[in-house]
C-alpha cells in the first residue's frame, strides 16, 4: 500500500485537516466576536438601567405634593379655593 492509493489517502487526509483547521479558526473568531458583542450589550443595558433609575428618582422628586403646590402658585398663579372665590350653582328642579 505504498502506491497511488496511499498518496490519495494522504492528500485526502491533509485536505480534511486543512478544512478542519480553517473551520476551527472561523469558529474561534466568530465566538470572540459574539462575546465582544455580548459584553457591549450588557454594558449598554447597565447604562440604560442606571439612566432609568435616575429618571425615576427625578420623576418622583418632581411629583411631590409640596412641589406641585409651589409650581401651581408660582407659575400658574393658582390659589387655594376659599369661601370668597367659591360659586355654587343651583340647578332648577333639583332639591337638596
Amino acid at each position: 500500500m505504498t502506491g497511488p492509493a496511499t498518496l490519495r489517502l494522504n492528500l485526502l487526509l491533509a485536505a480534511a485537516l486543512l478544512v478542519s483547521a480553517l473551520l476551527l479558526v472561523k469558529t474561534s473568531y466568530e465566538s470572540r466576536r459574539l462575546v465582544a458583542a455580548l459584553d457591549r450589550a450588557q454594558a449598554e443595558q447597565q447604562a440604560l438601567e442606571s439612566e432609568r433609575q435616575r429618571l425615576e428618582s427625578e420623576r418622583q422628586a418632581q411629583a411631590t405634593p409640596l412641589r406641585v403646590e409651589r409650581v401651581a402658585r408660582e407659575r400658574l398663579a393658582m390659589r387655594t379655593a376659599g369661601a370668597d372665590v367659591t360659586l355654587y350653582v343651583e340647578l332648577p328642579g333639583v332639591t337638596k
